[in-house]
């Protein structure tokens, strides 16, 4: 884990580098994914401005006595991601180090995190002190993860722009507090 820790970025630079993602694509993938970068990066600045920590999640964590690391498997165009990594940095900001780690530059560590199979970001791994994996969480809260399931279990009834409509507006009422409860209960 600590190779992979080496080679992630902190949370300034991976918003730096979407931006540029977005407005210099680089490859014709970047160009396919244009709209998810601007969107990624709107909801990025987004959580930004109205996440704030409860006293009460910070006490938790205060109480926990956690040493360790909080390391992201993430992409800027995802859309759970830029709602859910925002948070986490702002949450450990000051406390423990948030680092992220591209899942398509090398994906021999999000291929360790398969969620049902899938390369599903972003990823949380909780590391400890001598980079361990204590715990891993995502790619979306509970709440999230129902609306998947239905979207999923009857996508004639439930189509994918309604579940996706419905998880953006959950993120938006939300505001990244069950993502921060759901992370405090693993560490």
């Amino acid at each position: 884990m600590e190779k992979y820790w080496n080679k992630a970025i902190n949370f300034e630079q991976y918003l730096e580098e979407t931006k540029s993602r977005f407005e210099n694509p680089k490859t014709e993938e970047d160009r396919e994914k244009k709209p998810y970068y601007e969107l990624g990066i709107q909801r990025m600045e987004r959580m930004l401005k109205v996440f704030r920590p409860s006293e009460e999640d910070l006490k938790t964590l205060e109480d926990k006595k956690f040493k360790g690391k909080i390391l992201i498997i993430s992409e800027g165009w995802c859309g759970d991601a830029s709602q859910c990594v925002p948070v986490l940095d702002t949450f450990f900001k000051d406390k423990n180090e948030v680092r992220i780690f591209y899942r398509d530059a090398d994906t021999s560590l999000i291929d360790q995190f398969l969620t049902n199979g899938a390369r599903a970001i972003p990823k949380v791994l909780i590391l400890d002190e001598n980079f361990n994996v204590k715990n891993t969480w995502g790619p979306r809260p509970a709440y999230g993860l129902e609306l998947f399931k239905k979207f999923k279990a009857d996508p004639q009834n439930y189509p994918r722009e309604t579940f996706y409509n419905d998880l953006q507006v959950y993120y938006a009422k939300n505001r990244g507090k069950d993502t921060v409860k759901e992370i405090l209960e693993l560490i």
